[in-house]
């Protein structure tokens, strides 16, 4: 559904999407970063997961930079200087970095263009991991005035779509839903007696790659004397 997501943020409209893990959702902010120019604040709560992308579009040769707590004052009041000079196209922050003076007071000078907000769920309470500082996003809209805002999740009830809508303040948005069915993956659930030997049954008989979760150190290293 990518391209119909794309089409509607380069409409200027507010959009929710809702797709699975792996599905393809950072294209969805990336190309129209690109088409409207300017500069595509994304909002994303691990660091990893920034560093990563930012390092996915330089390898692309897309201009993108990530302010997180991992740098040094000097390091961050660098970036705002190369920013300032329109050297990126893409800022990712965390959500942390929306509650800083100093960043607000910054991004008042920016010509922001598209506000993404990844793992959206996060900022409703109904969501499972819930993060206090993503209520701050919608206050950053008055600041970056009238831009659209891209919305994006793999997992959203009704009830954290509904709040993800209010709290981030949408306006003449849609919702976008693609299916989260894996045809080429199946779940069974068995009540047994013997754990180990059901699992080494599934070792002998199940073709493929196995992965073993276990609730303790000792069953992990059970487990993988079992595999060996």
């Amino acid at each position: 559904m990518q391209e119909d997501i794309i089409h509607h943020v380069l409409e200027g409209k507010d959009t929710l999407a809702l797709l699975p893990t792996g599905g393809g959702k950072s294209i969805c902010y990336q190309v129209p970063a690109i088409v409207f120019g300017g500069i595509c604040l994304v909002v994303s709560p691990l660091i990893a997961l920034m560093i990563d992308q930012v390092n996915g579009l330089k390898r692309r040769g897309i201009s993108a930079v990530a302010i997180h707590n991992g740098l040094s004052k000097t390091e961050v009041e660098n970036i705002y200087e190369q920013i300032e000079n329109g050297d990126f196209q893409l800022v990712y922050v965390s959500p942390e970095r929306l509650q800083s003076n100093r960043f607000l007071n910054e991004i008042e000078h920016w010509n922001i263009t598209l506000l993404s907000i990844d793992e959206a769920h996060c900022i409703s309470q109904w969501g499972y991991d819930f993060r206090p500082p993503y209520l701050s996003i919608a206050s950053i809209r008055n600041i970056i005035g009238d831009v659209p805002v891209l919305a994006l999740t793999a997992s959203a009830t009704p009830a954290v779509q509904k709040d993800i809508i209010e709290k981030l303040a949408f306006r003449n948005f849609k919702v976008f839903f693609s299916t989260f069915q894996r045809n080429n993956i199946s779940i069974s659930a068995f009540k047994i007696d013997g754990k180990i030997e059901k699992l080494i049954r599934i070792l002998i008989n199940v073709k493929g790659s196995k992965i073993i979760y276990c609730n303790s150190r000792k069953k992990v290293c059970r487990s993988f004397h079992l595999t060996q």
